[in-house]
């Protein structure tokens, strides 16, 4: 009877309409619609970027080594530890972006939100406070070794 059963009930069981995982809807405009398990792992996607971007566009590895410099010349080896020094090192770095963020809220984050803007659009309007302050950061003679060895 348990056979009998579990061989007629599980095609109900299959029949069943399953949730759309991933899907992309194309609209009359052209623009894409992503399902929430494809936007999801685009974010998650970019967390995983996230500690490399705060290494090479802000001022945190700069300031992780003038704190490690200043405390050998103070004469100490481990103290503060490392982490308090890395903690440090990101409040001093959100207090130095907080202009260039106010900037990329203020052009791509909100407008996106508010759907004036797609994706794209936000990434591109995002890119432009973030390499002015890149830009000011680096002095002409640096980028233009850069642009020789190319």
């Amino acid at each position: 009877m348990l056979i009998f059963l579990s061989l007629f009930l599980s095609n109900h069981a299959l029949a069943e309409v399953g949730l759309p995982a991933l899907t992309v809807t194309t609209n009359d405009d052209g623009t894409q619609d992503y399902s929430v398990s494809l936007q999801i792992l685009f974010v998650m996607t970019a967390l995983t970027l996230l500690p490399a971007a705060l290494t090479m566009m802000t001022a945190f590895t700069r300031i992780v080594v003038v704190l490690a410099i200043l405390r050998q010349a103070i004469g100490l080896q481990q103290t503060p530890s490392n982490q308090i020094m890395v903690g440090m090192a990101l409040f001093l770095t959100l207090f130095i972006m907080t202009p260039t963020l106010d900037e990329i809220n203020a052009v791509a984050l909100k407008p996106y939100l508010e759907e004036e803007i797609t994706s794209i659009q936000a990434v591109e309007a995002a890119a432009k406070p973030i390499r002015d302050f890149m830009l000011a950061q680096t002095r002409e003679s640096d980028i233009a070794l850069f642009v020789k060895l190319a």
